[in-house]
């Protein structure tokens, strides 16, 4: 555990100061997000600004790419597994329930044959999103999955694929 000792204490401390910053007026505490992403010329590229960074998304070179960074679904797939590690951080914290180390792996499949014009019933879309997460903590089972619990509950990404907001093109 020394290893993450100083991180997690410095965590609570942080999410102890957001709850004191946000409870008088909840809406303090809400952020409103941004990304964007264009064509990068004839590479196929496509430069995506996320917040005050930008990561370079392409397609593989079976999609006339040249697999210069993650593919959209990809980074969807990251986001997720990003989250959920963010938030057994979180919840870690706020159950104080030692950990380790947590890795998570997320996996999912999709048709490519809508995306190549190719007939399809149904909607395209990412399929059978799973994930795994790797923990090692010296906490009890029962300890461990009231942790799961918490996290399936509070992780934002997770729990907007789970239950989809209602996403609109603005003119």
């Amino acid at each position: 555990m020394a290893a993450l000792d100083y991180y997690l204490q410095r965590k609570k401390q942080i999410l102890a100061q957001r709850r004191a910053d946000w409870e008088p007026a909840r809406e303090t505490g809400v952020v409103r997000l941004s990304a964007s992403s264009k064509l990068a010329g004839n590479t196929g590229a496509r430069p995506t600004r996320m917040g005050e960074h930008t990561m370079v998304s392409d397609s593989a070179p079976g999609m006339a790419g040249h697999g210069l960074g993650p593919t959209a679904p990809e980074m969807l797939l990251g986001a997720l597994a990003s989250c959920l590690v963010h938030t057994y951080v979180i919840q870690s914290c706020l159950l104080d329930i030692p950990f380790d180390q947590v890795e998570v792996e997320v996996s999912g499949s999709i048709d490519m044959g809508p995306v190549v014009g190719l007939p399809y019933e149904g909607i395209s879309m990412l399929e059978d999103i799973s994930y795994v997460a790797h923990l090692s903590s010296t906490a009890s089972p029962e300890d461990v999955e009231r942790m799961h619990a918490a996290v399936e509950a509070t992780c934002p990404v997770l729990n907007t694929l789970k239950q989809p907001a209602p996403v609109r093109r603005r003119a």
